[in-house]
Formats: C-alpha cells, structure tokens, sequence
C-alpha cells in the first residue's frame, strides 16, 4: 500500500468504494487522513467499516464544508451523463472533486519524485501494452509495480522506494480525476469513440486522453490514427519530447513494425514479431512498437528486449490462445468490448469461425465491414443478435443465431470438422465486439466460460452445452 500523507489530519469523503475505493480508504487512513466513506451498496459500506479509521456515513447529511477533497471512484459519472450527487454537492461546497490516480502523483511528488512512472491510455491495447512493458522491465531485473486500470489498484502497490518503476494503466475516467497527473512517460496508443456516454462527445473524450501524454516528460504517441496523430504534432509545435510509433510502416514513427517487422528509425533495433505468439495482429505490432519505446527509454540492451518480447505471455481475454485440438485453434478475444477492439482480432487471421455478440455499443458491428471478407460464419450471441444478423445478412456473411456462447462453440466445432480452411489453420475465435452485460456480469466472465467450454471439448473431443451460467428463466 502507498500511504496517503497529503491530507493528513484533513478530512476527505471517498464515494464509491469498489476495489479501487477501499485501497483509496486504507492508503488515507494510513497516512493520517481523517476518512469519511459512502456507497450505494450495503456490501461495500460494511467493508469499509471494518477498515481502521474510516467513518462510514451518508454524506448527503455532512457537513461539505469540512472536507478538502471528495475522492471519486472513476466509475462513478463526473459530468455525463450528469453528475453524481456527490460530485454536485462538493462543486456547491467548493470542494475538489479527484481520483485515487491524482492522489498517486500528488503524493509521488511529495514522497516518491525519484520513481519513474509510466502511463499507459488508448481506447484499445492499453492493457496489453501495460503488462508488456511491465513484462519487459521485470525481464529485465528492476523493479517494477503494475496497476491502475488492469489487477492492483494503484494505492494498494507497494510504496516508494529509490528507482522503483511504476506502470500504469490509465482509463478516461481516471485521468478525468487527475488534474495533475505529470508521468515520467505518457503512452497514448489510439483514440476512437468509446465511453461517450460519460465524456458527452468524440473530442471531448480525445481531449482528455490527450491531457496525459500533454502533461508528461515524455510523450509515446501513436500515428495510425487521426486523433493522435495530430496530438504528436501538436505536442511537438509546442517544444514537448515526443516519441512516435506505429503498428505499419509509417515513415513519420520512431518505432514501427510494417509486416510484424519492428524496427527503430536509426536502425538499431529489428525483432520479426512472428517469433512472439502473444503479440500477433496489427494491433499488437502496434503495442510491441508502444513499449519498446518506452523501455528503450530506460536503456534495456536489444538482446534483452528480444528476449522479453518472446517470453511475454500475453493476457487472459485479449487474443488468448486458449487451447488446439483437431486443427482447430480457439482465440478468446473477451476483452474486445466494440467494434474497432474486435477489428483487431479480426484483422489477425484470414479465415475465422467468428463468435459475435453481447450488448451492443453504438454503430454496432458496422465499421467492421471491409474485414468481414475474413469471416468463414458467424455465430451469434446476446442481445444484438437480430440487428447484428440484419448486418451480416445485408454484406453476404453466413451466420447462425445460437443465443448463448456454449451453442455457438458447440455450433463452429461442429462446422470446423466439417470444412477445409483455405488458410490451413482453422480459427474459432471469440472476439464480442460488445459489452457483457446482458448475459455475463463482465468480459472476464464471459471468457472464463469460453475457455471452460474449450478446455472440456480439449478433454473429452466433445462439445457439451453447459446451462449452469444463465441467467434463471433463460
């Protein structure tokens, strides 16, 4: 844990408290705040009740006036699509409202200024980017925490010690709640509409992603997208150290992988990306080109990134390489949550057997058309199966409608065994390009019951169609 001491002896009100908000309430406590703790969940509420020097109360009946901060849980709506009740209490009061990233760098710079911190935001790839970064140090022998946005929540890492390197992930919500989050390197990977519903708009959303790699010492910027291609050059009419990189050829890129080749610009750098299984896809070359940069920064030896770059495992839901049996390969692609994160996957392989569906974020699966070429059938799933079918349908994609994951596994296995893949390798692939939450109560779940249902086929050599996860009633 990393004890808050900023506000010690201040009263602050946490509101929200899920995991990252009960490591918000023991790093205060811990540094001498006086902590005054809510949450609409009775669960919650009794967890921090039994964390030592946390008074839990509603705080629609404080007294605003004595706090000097109101610390968000970043799921918790700031602006849009209005702001919570508490954020509009604290404005009313005068009081700031941040995240537990903010108290982070606030405290960083009073205790820990020496230790490196690297932060990572995209709309896709940023977990990805993170764990290889992370990966690549610790191959490396330093010393490095991981947290943030993906596992540990960034209070409970352990505290600042000389050289300690801190990689973080970063969502818009939590930068939003960082007014002077300043890392040592910034990582801005991609900016495509995602999260409007919180942010009001597309810029609105690219502006604050943006503000983090602004405010940092060094910016790593992508160029294979618009958006961020104007925030390098931005950045760079202004005097800032950018570096840039790109998933292809880009000549502008400082970093680039064409043709899963990654190479630097002074040619001192070259890896062939076929060697490392984790990191397939443009999208990956992309992430690959993200953190070598950013540990080239750090003065690791090319023998020792190549290294890194082919022991890197890769990450559970993201392009997971879930198990091979009869020629068949399953990819468990959870994590791709809309369209642009499942064009990623799509683009990797060019024949798959697609898994496709859930709750659908805006434009449904439509910007997805140039790949569908790349799609042998459609099963598909949740909740936007008719409107999803109607796209498919309208583009000449041939599809089942299963309802659920396991009829769809069920239903591509038995259409593998009975098709010859013109590419020789036959991919199942689950890659959602939706959210969960209509079947599942997260992307993690819904993967953990894909691969499940993989490792009992790996098993047995049958598919059974398991019930157990449904909803009642279905």
């Amino acid at each position: 844990m990393i004890p808050i001491t900023i506000f010690k002896d201040k009263k602050v009100a946490v509101f929200g408290l899920g995991g990252s908000g009960l490591a918000t309430l023991e790093a205060l406590a811990a540094g001498g705040a006086l902590v005054f703790a809510y949450d609409d969940k009775e669960e919650s509420r009794n967890k921090a009740a039994a964390i030592d020097g946390v008074d839990v109360m509603d705080l629609r009946n404080a007294d605003w006036s004595q706090f000097s901060a109101l610390v968000l849980a970043p799921g918790v709506p700031l602006t849009h699509p209005e702001p919570h009740w508490s954020v509009q209490y604290a404005k009313e009061a005068g009081v700031e409202v941040i995240g537990d990233i903010e108290l982070f760098c606030r405290e960083r710079n009073a205790q820990g200024a020496d230790c490196p911190f690297i932060a990572i935001t995209g709309t896709n790839g940023k977990s990805t980017t993170t764990a290889l970064v992370s990966h690549l140090l610790k191959e490396a022998g330093l010393d490095v925490q991981m947290g943030g946005n993906i596992g540990t929540p960034i209070l409970a890492l352990e505290p600042f010690v000389t050289d300690r390197i801190y990689v973080i992930e970063v969502s818009s919500f939590q930068i939003d709640l960082a007014p002077t989050i300043n890392p040592s390197i910034g990582v801005l990977l991609n900016i495509s509409a995602d999260h409007l519903d919180r942010h009001g708009d597309l810029m609105s959303y690219a502006r604050i992603k943006s503000r983090m790699v602004s405010s940092s010492d060094l910016a790593v910027i992508g160029l294979d997208d618009r958006l961020c291609a104007n925030v390098a050059s931005n950045l760079r009419l202004k005097g800032r150290a950018v570096v840039t990189i790109s998933g292809f050829g880009n000549e502008r890129a400082m970093m680039a992988a064409p043709d899963g080749i990654l190479q630097s610009m002074e040619g001192d750098f070259l890896f062939n990306l076929d060697q490392a299984r984790a990191l397939r896809g443009t999208h990956n070359a992309q992430n690959a080109a993200a953190a070598v940069a950013v540990v080239r920064q750090l003065d690791l030896a090319p023998a020792a990134l190549a290294h890194g770059l082919k022991s890197f495992g890769g990450l559970e839901h993201r392009m997971e390489e879930v198990g091979a049996k009869d020629g068949l390969l399953f990819i468990n692609d959870s994590k791709a949550t809309n369209a642009d994160a499942a064009s990623r996957a799509l683009a990797a392989f060019p024949e798959v057997h697609w898994i496709v569906g859930g709750l659908a974020k805006a434009g449904g699966i439509e910007s997805l058309t140039d790949l569908f070429s790349h799609v042998k059938h459609a099963y598909l799933i949740g909740a936007s199966s008719e409107a999803f079918a109607e796209t498919l349908s309208r583009n000449g994609v041939a599809f089942h409608l299963c309802g659920h994951m396991d009829v769809a596994l069920s239903d591509a296995v038995k259409a593998c065994k009975e098709e010859s893949m013109s590419s020789g390798e036959r991919v199942i692939l689950l890659s959602p390009a939706c959210a969960s939450f209509d079947q599942f109560p997260n992307f993690m779940k819904r993967g953990d019951i894909f691969r499940e249902a993989v490792a009992a086929y790996l098993a047995s050599g049958t598919v059974e169609v398991d019930l157990s996860h449904r909803p009642v009633g279905e």
